[in-house]
């Protein structure tokens, strides 16, 4: 016999089989379609509901309403916290600008002060230079005063000098000093007048 009948004859017993079994289950119905199995049904359902129901009341209900409730809460917390921290951030801030506007106010007192302290300082070393440079002008002119009555002198007693010196050479006779400073001093009031 070859392969391919061996094969042939096993399938056609293994479907002889399949339809004598489907008979039988035709035959006999769906037992739970079956009036006769509702009652035994119907409390197996009620055992089982009551079990499963028993189970969520008191085991994974509460579970659930207890990850809902701790969560609700730890969302509650951490919006108080996030408020708490805003208010912090706030004062922060706050404390911030009231600690730059005292800083800008004291660099700004601190300036004025220092300002005040240069000019009052400056316009004593303006009065000191000015005092200095007045006493220094006073005594340059006192020295310029007597150098001028110096030279005038010098210049009278030159001037007395040579118109001696000219007298005599014109006239062949020297005149007193007397003389020659007064003709000198006439000459210079004509001159000044």
């Amino acid at each position: 016999m070859s392969v391919f009948a061996i094969v042939t004859n096993a399938a056609a017993a293994a479907a002889e089989e399949a339809q004598a079994h489907a008979a039988e289950a035709s035959s006999a119905g769906l037992p739970q379609l079956d009036p006769a199995w509702w009652p035994s049904q119907l409390f197996w359902l009620a055992v089982t509901f009551g079990f499963l129901y028993w189970l969520m009341s008191s085991r994974f209900l509460p579970a659930i309403a207890g990850a809902i409730e701790e969560r609700r809460d730890r969302i509650a917390d951490d919006l108080d916290q996030a408020s708490d921290f805003k208010r912090q951030a706030e004062d922060a801030e706050s404390a911030y600008n009231q600690a730059l506007a005292d800083a800008k106010a004291k660099a700004q007192s601190i300036a004025a002060d220092t300002r005040a302290e240069m000019d009052d300082e400056i316009a004593e070393l303006q009065t000191e230079t000015d005092a200095q440079l007045a006493k220094q002008v006073a005594t340059a002119e006192a020295r310029i005063g007597e150098m001028k009555a110096a030279a005038a002198t010098k210049v009278s007693e030159a001037a007395a000098e040579t118109a001696r010196a000219v007298v005599e050479t014109l006239i062949d006779e020297a005149p007193t000093e007397e003389a020659a400073n007064r003709a000198v001093a006439d000459a210079a009031a004509r001159l000044r007048g």
